[in-house]
């Protein structure tokens, strides 16, 4: 439509372009198949004509194919019953192809414009050029690790331009900046090229300046050749990594957890320190399932059950007054029920340091991850992210998904089939470290245990020396344990560590200066103060609300970091006042008032000021010790 749009503009005369098909790209998988030049029952209700057009395009030899694919992965709301389509010979192939050659777990690689990489990289001929402008992502992010893998050996040459402007990746980049489409996705340019008689791959990478304005980008691009780029070559590493690789002894350490060891069938092919490990918990529906108020969040799951049991398996018509999604509607066409129960009201570590309430049901939570395997009276789990920029914090509630990034959970203990409570750690890892730190002692004076390794493991995980040498694999892979000379001093600042992020409540509060000024402009309007809880780093103060600030934080307090935020500054956003996004919600249950909590957040405030200060304390003193 474009060509005969463009056509008409041109010449002032509008003509037929002969070869245009009405037809799903995505659908048209004629030459994919054994039923070469096939639609089959798909263009029914076009015209006879269309469908000759569209074979006799199936049945061409292309060349070239250009294209800028979309992006989206998932709808934003399943209420929204707006899903992308469903392409299962495509899908299919992805999964026999990319997600075949790929270490990661969860993957989005069903997503449309893998899903166009797919399409294309079959439809071309074996001598042709596949030009797409799409998200970067698949440059350097681990889920698309098993892509690069494929790519490599479907294609003779790739170029790829890369344009940056990846907000997500860089917050210090703006999307209507930096970008050259205005959005939050960084955005590459690439060629792949097919050779038949070509054998091997070569990869060539050209990058534009981080910080690169998008008016800069475009003039770029407007004048660039691609014959005069200075593109580096790119020799992919074993692991399919294109960029950023690493070179370092990290393969040589324990790993401290590993699918093989998760899947094994055998004690002895458990090679990793920790048998078990999953998800947090990913409720699909924060709004409904957690609270601050235990009351509160009563109500909202009686009436959300409620709700829900009005349904009929047989709905057609979901009613939104409450969040559906893909599990949930799976569960009312499995005819699942249940009854509010008051013991599935728990205390939760949503975020950092921020424990709220929690109605952690097998029907009101969408996915409870390993929940049930750890879920036990002095348990400990281990909660780092997967992919990002490495993290690690102790908890002895559950976790949410999103605690710390998309948060892997390991237990000290987990439960097993006959509901006891089991070691976590493999007798694999117990005697690697007998074997590094006692050899030939028959009854050293300290004898080494799993919770001394427990503690270990934790010690040298925040090692900061370990987190900057290790930062790209820690980014792409699971961690690993190195062995120290002194397995005691990181055992025992593990466990002074894990005290701290334990039992970050009940620590002695830092002596910050309150400092309360009424406002009475809101007292005579009979208002509350206004909620504020800034961090002023430079003015070293916290400020609560228009009357009340907390002055004296120490500059090693905002050190302490968990991701993009530091301990405090993550206690600060969670108890911000915010309009709830669900409907039902923000009608019936909106009654949170930072008021009602603003001596809870003073005393948090005070006690995890400690807990900074103290992590911080020993994170530096880790800088000086001897590590071979």
């Amino acid at each position: 439509m474009n060509i005969e749009a463009t056509y008409a503009a041109i010449t002032g005369e509008y003509a037929e372009f002969p070869n245009l098909c009405f037809v799903d790209t995505l659908d048209n998988v004629g030459l994919h198949t054994a039923q070469h030049g096939s639609v089959a029952d798909l263009f029914g209700s076009v015209t006879e004509a269309n469908v000759a057009r569209i074979k006799r395009q199936n049945s061409r030899r292309i060349s070239v194919i250009i294209g800028n694919p979309p992006y989206n992965a998932n709808q934003l709301n399943e209420n929204e019953n707006n899903k992308n389509r469903e392409y299962p010979e495509i899908d299919k192939r992805i999964k026999q192809t990319y997600i075949a050659e790929s270490t990661a777990q969860k993957t989005k690689l069903y997503d449309m414009y893998a899903r166009f990489f797919r399409w294309a990289s079959d439809r071309l001929d074996k001598n042709g050029v596949l030009a797409l402008i799409t998200n970067r992502s698949f440059i350097e992010s681990r889920t698309f690790d098993g892509f690069r893998k494929v790519v490599e050996k479907e294609f003779s040459e790739i170029r790829i331009v890369d344009l940056g402007g990846d907000v997500r990746a860089n917050p210090k980049l703006s999307g209507t900046r930096h970008n050259v489409f205005g959005i939050q996705t960084g955005v590459a340019i690439s060629f792949f090229v097919k050779r038949a008689k070509h054998q091997g791959c070569r990869i060539f990478y050209a990058r534009r300046p981080e910080f690169e304005v998008a008016e800069d980008k475009l003039a770029f691009l407007n004048t660039a050749e691609i014959s005069a780029l200075p593109f580096d070559e790119i020799r992919p590493d074993t692991k399919g990594n294109w960029i950023k690789q690493s070179q370092n002894d990290f393969e040589s350490m324990l790993p401290v957890i590993s699918d093989e060891s998760k899947g094994a069938k055998i004690r002895s092919h458990e090679k990793a320190v920790f048998r078990l490990f999953g998800n947090g918990v990913n409720t699909a529906r924060d709004e409904w399932a957690l609270d601050h108020s235990r009351a509160t969040l009563e109500e909202k799951a009686r009436f959300f059950l409620s709700s829900y049991a009005r349904h009929s398996y047989l709905s057609k018509n979901l009613s939104v007054e409450i969040k559906w999604s893909r599990n949930l509607k799976t569960k009312l066409s499995q005819r699942r029920e249940e009854k509010f129960e008051t013991q599935n009201v728990r205390m939760y570590g949503y975020r950092p340091y921020c424990n709220t309430y929690g109605y952690l049901s097998s029907l009101m939570i969408d996915e409870l991850g390993q929940l049930a395997a750890f879920d036990a009276q002095g348990n400990v789990t281990l909660n780092f992210p997967a992919g990002r920029e490495f993290r690690i914090l102790a908890a002895n509630v559950p976790t949410d998904f999103h605690y710390i990034g998309d948060t892997k959970v390991v237990g000290r203990f987990r439960i097993d089939s006959n509901r006891t409570m089991v070691d976590n750690i493999t007798d694999w890892a117990f005697d690697r470290f007998h074997q590094r730190y006692e050899p030939g002692l028959a009854k050293p004076k300290r004898p080494i245990t799993k919770d001394a390794i427990f503690h270990y493991v934790y010690g040298v995980l925040h090692d900061p020396i370990y987190r900057e040498k290790y930062a790209l694999n820690l980014k792409r892979e699971f961690p690993r344990t190195p062995f120290y000379p002194d397995f005691w001093q990181w055992a025992d600042w593990g466990k002074t560590l894990m005290d701290l992020h334990i039992g970050y409540e009940s620590v002695a509060p830092y002596d910050l200066k309150r400092v309360d000024i009424t406002d009475e402009k809101a007292r005579k309007a009979g208002l509350a103060p206004k909620t504020l809880l800034k961090a002023d780093r430079e003015l070293r103060r916290i400020m609560l609300d228009s009357e009340t600030t907390l002055s004296g934080v120490p500059a090693e307090a905002w050190e302490y970091k968990l991701g993009s935020r530091c301990a405090l500054e993550w206690i600060l956003d969670q108890y911000k006042e915010k309009t709830p996004r669900d409907a039902t919600i923000r009608e019936r249950f909106n009654n949170y008032r930072f008021a009602d909590y603003k001596d809870k957040v003073v005393d948090l405030l005070v006690r995890v000021t400690t807990v900074s200060i103290e992590t911080q304390r020993i994170v530096e003193a880790m800088r000086n010790a001897q590590r071979a």
